[in-house]
C-alpha cells in the first residue's frame, strides 16, 4: 500500500499497489494450484499413513514459513552488515529480506501460511472420510470432529511456538533462511563448474 497525506487536509490517501497486489496473486495461485494437485496425488495414491506424513509436511510447511515471516520482521540488519564486509555471501540476501520484510512477511505468513492451511484442512477432510469408511454415523461424526480439532490445534500450537522461537532467534533464523536461498541461486553456477571440470 502507498500513503499519500496532505498537510491541509490531514486525511491520509491510501493507494493500493497494483503490482505487488497482481503479482500476489499469480503467485498464490500458482502455489495453491500445485500443492493441492500434489497432496492430492499422493493421497489418492497412498494409504492412511501415507496420508497423514503428507499432512503433517503441510502443516510444518506453514510453520516454518510463519516463523520466517515473524522472524524477518524482528530481525536487525546489523549483524549482516558485519557479515557483508566479512564476505558472507548469503548477508546480501538477508539484507535485501530485512529491507523487503513488509513483502516477505505477506508471502510467508498469508500466502503460503494460508494456503497450508485450506490444503491441510481438504487433506484432513479426505484422510477422514477414509477413516470413517463402514463406521457408524455417530462414531464417523466424532472422528471427522476430532480429526478436524486435532488439525487446527496443531497447526495453531505449532505457530505460537514458531512464533515464540522466531522472535527470540530472529537472527539465526534469518541467516538460515538466506543460506537456503542463495545456495537455491547459486546451484545453477556451481553445478556448470562441476561440469566444466569434468
Amino acid at each position: 500500500m502507498k500513503r499519500e497525506g496532505g498537510k491541509r487536509s490531514g486525511k491520509i490517501r491510501i493507494r493500493p499497489d497494483w503490482k505487488w497486489i497482481t503479482t500476489i496473486f499469480g503467485v498464490t495461485v500458482g502455489i495453491s494450484a500445485t500443492m493441492t494437485l500434489v497432496s492430492n496425488e499422493v493421497l489418492s495414491a497412498g494409504g492412511l499413513a501415507v496420508s497423514f506424513v503428507v499432512l503433517l509436511v503441510i502443516i510444518l510447511i506453514g510453520v516454518v514459513f510463519d516463523i520466517i515471516g515473524v522472524a524477518v520482521t524482528a530481525a536487525d540488519e546489523k549483524p549482516f552488515h558485519s557479515m557483508a564486509a566479512k564476505k558472507v555471501p548469503e548477508a546480501a540476501v538477508a539484507i535485501r529480506m530485512l529491507r523487503r520484510a513488509e513483502r516477505v512477511s505477506s508471502f510467508c505468513n498469508d500466502v503460503v501460511g494460508d494456503i497450508c492451511g485450506v490444503v491441510s484442512g481438504s487433506a484432513s477432510a479426505v484422510i477422514a472420510a477414509r477413516a470413517v469408511a463402514g463406521m457408524q454415523p455417530l462414531w464417523a461424526r466424532i472422528l471427522q470432529l476430532l480429526m478436524s480439532a486435532f488439525v487446527a490445534g496443531l497447526t495453531v500450537g505449532g505457530k505460537a511456538f514458531g512464533k515464540s522461537l522466531a522472535m527470540n532467534n530472529s537472527t539465526a533464523i534469518i541467516h538460515t533462511a538466506a543460506k537456503l536461498i542463495y545456495g537455491i541461486k547459486s546451484l545453477p553456477k556451481r553445478l556448470a563448474r562441476c561440469f566444466r571440470r569434468s
